[in-house]
């Protein structure tokens, strides 16, 4: 499945638009393991709009970062995560608000049971 990025670095005036296709299934049936791969692809292409040279494979910890998932105009709902070096949106996804919102909450919840020395606050 394509899905599509909107990117934008801090000190830049516009966004870029981009598309990543990490997960096969349809929003509605997608696992936490999906959730956690278009997480992981939103903030590596952020990471690649900033620094064309970083790794595409470079690990990635999932904090340091907010999000939120709000609904889109044109129906479904989007996923924003902001950086303090920019923002990255992606969709729109048809899937329920509520349910997206609970399993990236189990995905930050697991990644950050997983760190126990990076502390509580996550931003």
């Amino acid at each position: 499945m394509e899905i599509p990025l909107d990117i934008w670095l801090r000190g830049d005036n516009h966004a870029t638009s981009h598309v990543i296709s990490i997960v096969s299934r349809e929003p509605r049936r997608w696992t936490d393991e999906d959730v956690t791969a278009v997480l992981v692809g939103m903030l590596r292409a952020l990471e690649q709009a900033r620094n064309p040279e970083a790794d595409e494979n470079r690990p990635v910890a999932m904090r340091g970062f907010s999000w939120i998932v709000n609904p889109f105009e044109g129906g479904g709902v989007v996923i924003a995560l902001e950086l303090s070096l920019g923002a990255v949106v992606a969709g729109p996804f048809d899937i329920a608000e509520s349910a997206l919102s609970a399993m990236i909450q189990r995905v930050m919840d697991a990644e950050r049971a997983a760190m126990p020395n990076a502390g509580t606050t996550v931003h």
